[in-house]
Formats: C-alpha cells, structure tokens, sequence
C-alpha cells in the first residue's frame, strides 16, 4: 500500500488524535541542522510554551523525543537511583506500567491498588507512607487513558510533600484537555505526550523538573540508567550551552511548535471548556442507548470516555464496523477491560461536535441494526446538551 491511498479518520480513541491542518504543514517545512539557529529559536519558544501550558515557571522544561512513555521513562530514571523507595499508584495500565518502569532502575518499589474505574483518596496514600516509607518519590496518574478516570492532584500532592517524598504524575491523557497545574499543585516531575489533547502526531513528551527534582538530579550518586534520557545531558542542549547530545527529530519539534501555539490561540480555559462541553454531549447520547460509563461518575475524563460494551454485543465487531463504514476509529478495552469495553477519544481536534454527532450516529445506526436501541436517541440527547 502506498501512503497516497492512505484516507483519513475520525480519530476518537485513546491516541493520537486528529492533527490540524497547519501542524502537518509545519512539518513541511524544511529540515535544518540541530544546532542551526533557527532551529534553536524554534526549542526556545517550544520550552516557553510548554511552561504556559504545564502552568510551571521550572526552567527544566523541555519536549524529550520519544513518545509519552519515553517522557515516563525519562522522569523515573533520572529520579531515581538503585534502592531508592517509591511509591506507585495503580487503578490501571499506565499506573501498571510506571511501576515496571521503576523496578527496572532497581527501585524499591511498593504499589498499593485501586480498581479500575476508581482513584484513590488521600488517605490511601497517607496511609502507604506511614506504613511503608518513608518514600524519595509517590508516582501517579492523573488522567487514567486505560479506564476514564482522574486523579484529583492538589489533596495528593498535599501529603506526598507533607512526607517530604518527590511527586511524579503523569498528564499524558490530559495535557491540554483539562486543567493541569504544576506549580499550583507543587509536581516535581511531570510528563506528557504530543498525540493526545495537544493534537500533535506521537513523536515527542513534554517534561518538567521542579526545582527540588533538579536538586536531585544533580546529586546524584551515580549515572542515570539511560544515557539517550539523561537529562544531565539533555538539558544542556535544551540551555544555553547548547551541548550536542543527539540529533533532535527536527520536523517534529516544529509540529509541536505550531500544535502549542494553536493551543494558546484558543486559551486553555476555553479549550477545557470546550472538552468538558463534548464530553456532556457524547456522554448523554450514549447513556440515551444504555451504555455506561466504567470510571467512577465523580471522577470521569471528559477526553477519554471509558464505556462498557452492551451485553450480546461483540464489542471488536462493532468498532470494525465503525472503522470500515464510517472511518470512525474508537478504541478497545485494555487489561482488565479488553473484550468488554470501547474507549471514546475526545482528544484536542478530536474534540468538537462533528466527531461527537458523527460517532453516536454512526454507533446508534450499528446498535439499532441488532435490535438493541431505537434509532436517532443518541443524536437527540446529544443536542439537547448542546442547545442548552
């Protein structure tokens, strides 16, 4: 197959999401050397930008290249030094994973467990720190893409730092959807990625390092596990010196350049706002065909929507169907939910009301073909959202 015959998607599953046009022109753009000037003016606005988004004056704030597993990787291995004892929260896969990530530096890793769908309350962390820390750093996650749920941070954040432990969370799902606010909610490390709300291809994870993580990373005892992560290293490119470490992936740093800028045109409030907006409509036309919802009512995403598949309905058929007949892409059930669940994307571009009337129409007409709803509920209680 040729990537000429490549037709476009609706993109509503977990990542990426849809690219705006002018972040794939950028990527036209032509490619000059790392260290040309021009470049380094483009990481220097890139930095600036991302500081506005992430809501952080940290200066270590830069977009690593790799994607947001990399950003993952990057946080722990540079915080983390064998046996040093941390503490993972896990009510899913990405939680899951952060701890596999820390046990690989030779972390003394301890990680308590919500259920899928639900977070944890405050005290459920005090409680593991008293009982099991003291900890050098808490790791969490703050927007769950494996079920829809979201961490509150600032309560968190309050007792991790009463501990005098380090806090890492992960943002990658709601970077740029919905409020993340490193400073106000003192993060200490903070990672995310291109291809979700900020609607940018995967490629590269923004970071940020607090000042007391820096502190950290520079007293190190020992070289951090990666040398392509270290950001000893790294961050003399990203800073004045300007120090080759590796050869930047130049075309995707201008399209992050421009995905950000199109990201503070529109204001972050607005933009939370306008997710928060299609998610009430979406999740109204869905529970108008009986679906429910998997994460805890008080705690759910408004850009990843984590549904249970109607029973006597083969939920890989059904999103086949989407993808076949309308060029509509949702995504499966992951761990605990693989086979049982959809989960909806209403990610950045992906985030509007065309995605939102196009995805319930298209899943109304399939449902209704097997009997299971009556035609036109779902658009009816989606707009009724929207006329409001």
């Amino acid at each position: 197959m040729n990537t000429s015959d490549i037709r476009p998607r609706l993109l509503m599953g977990p990542g990426p999401s849809d690219v705006n046009p002018r972040v794939l022109a950028a990527m036209a753009r032509p490619t000059v050397g790392h260290l040309d000037p021009q470049f380094l003016a483009i990481l220097n606005d890139i930095r600036d930008m991302l500081k506005q988004v992430f809501q952080t004056q940290n200066e270590m704030t830069l977009a690593v290249s790799g994607t947001g597993s990399a950003g993952m990787e990057t946080c722990v291995v540079n915080l983390i030094e064998p046996g040093d004892k941390m503490l993972v929260c896990i009510n899913g896969v990405f939680g899951a994973r952060m701890k596999d990530v820390a046990e690989r530096t030779g972390a003394d890793v301890t990680a308590i467990q919500r259920p899928w769908g639900q977070v944890f309350a405050p005290d459920e962390v005090e409680a593991a720190i008293r009982d099991k820390g003291p900890f050098k750093l808490v790791g969490i996650v703050h927007a769950e893409t494996s079920t829809g749920a979201a961490h509150p941070i600032p309560p968190i954040s309050e007792v991790v730092h009463s501990s005098g432990a380090l806090l890492l969370v992960d943002t990658v799902t709601s970077l740029g959807g919905m409020e993340v606010d490193v400073d106000g909610w003192r993060v200490d490390a903070c990672y995310s990625g291109t291809q979700k709300c900020l609607s940018c291809p995967p490629g590269l994870s923004p970071v940020t390092f607090s000042p007391a993580a820096v502190e950290v990373i520079d007293k190190r005892k020992r070289k951090v596990q990666s040398w392509y992560l270290d950001m000893t290293m790294v961050r003399a490119y990203w800073g004045s010196e300007r120090l080759y470490h590796h050869t930047a992936p130049i075309n995707m740093n201008y399209a992050l350049h421009e995905a950000l800028r199109i990201v503070l045109e529109e204001g972050l409030r607005p933009r939370w706002q306008r997710h928060a907006l299609h998610h009430r409509a979406l999740k109204a036309g869905l529970e108008a065909m009986g679906i429910r919802y998997l994460a805890d009512p008080d705690h759910q995403l408004p850009m990843l929507n984590a549904v249970a598949a109607p029973d006597g309905v083969e939920e890989g058929e059904v999103r086949r169907r989407l993808l076949d007949e309308y060029d509509i892409e949702i995504g499966a059930g992951l761990g605990e939910f693989k086979g049982k669940a959809w989960r909806i994307g209403l990610m950045g571009e992906s985030a509007t009301e065309r995605h939102v009337t196009g995805v319930l129409s298209a899943l109304n007409t399939v449902l209704a073909e097997k009997g299971m709803v009556n035609k036109g509920v779902a658009l009816a209680a989606a707009r009724e959202v929207y006329a409001a």
